[in-house]
């Protein structure tokens, strides 16, 4: 039985990248593609509970497409159970990379997070986008593909985020890079002269060698195996071993 691949992203069905991931991802298998029927960036893995999706199919080149008016997530879990049997969700190719922190809001990383879930396998790839030009992806497609042939040998895992730079030199196996951000609150005002504030952070300090932005600030592909579970063992090992210690009783007077 051919493969079947599950496309996605936050972009919207619409987005170049989703168009430029369905046809690199035809080489391995048979591909449908379901993603939100507009723009979802940043909305991490938000489902959709308090009104109906609506699926709906549309052309898009070749491939079997369909609009949801919903989430990323939304967008995996319905096409996954319309489907019937998927083998692989991949999402992307981002307008935007999805380094270190970004991880806990990225749309696109919260699609391949909804395969997880499903137990199907998931893998989120973006891209840079510089001066709001959009990704060479005809540049950056051999090192798509050859991501994706990797990742389809590495059968135990389950969840992978891949993050490509403008002009790779080589692919690298990496760890996510968590930083300390100062936050900052910048107000401003509209043409109406009404208050408005943005939300911006700088980072404190620079990327560690061998992180998922260290691999792509020097042009390397990073992958980045992550998983479902986020417990702190070392946390949970140390309130345990508290936990288990005799209290003290007060000493009693007199």
């Amino acid at each position: 039985m051919k493969r079947r691949i599950l496309i996605s992203n936050d972009d919207g069905i619409y987005s170049p990248g989703v168009s430029a991931l369905a046809k690199i991802a035809s080489r391995f298998g048979e591909v449908r593609i379901v993603a939100p029927d507009v723009e979802q960036s940043s909305m991490s893995h938000a489902i959709t509970s308090s009104r109906p999706l609506r699926y709906k199919r549309i052309r898009l080149g070749d491939f079997e497409a369909y609009r949801v008016n919903g989430t990323p997530a939304d967008c995996v879990a319905l096409g996954a159970h319309r489907w019937g049997h998927v083998d692989l969700v991949l999402s992307g190719i981002n307008l935007g990379l999805n380094l270190g922190n970004s991880c806990w809001h990225s749309g696109t990383l919260a699609a391949a997070k909804q395969a997880a879930l499903l137990g199907l396998r998931g893998i989120a790839i973006s891209a840079p986008v510089s001066d709001s030009r959009e990704p060479n992806f005809a540049e950056l497609e051999p090192y798509v593909s050859k991501v994706i042939d990797l990742l389809l040998a590495e059968e135990k895992m389950s969840l992978v985020n891949v993050n490509l730079p403008e002009k790779p030199k080589g692919i690298r196996w990496t760890r996510q890079s968590v930083r300390q951000y100062d936050g900052k609150v910048v107000p401003g005002k509209d043409p109406m002269g009404r208050p408005i504030f943005w939300f911006t952070v700088t980072p404190l300090e620079g990327a560690e060698e061998g992180t998922d932005r260290w691999a792509v600030e020097h042009n390397w592909v990073s992958i980045t195996p992550l998983r479902l579970d986020l417990t702190d063992e070392k946390d949970l090992a140390r309130a345990l071993s508290l936990a288990q210690t005799p209290p003290v009783s007060p000493a009693k007077k007199g």
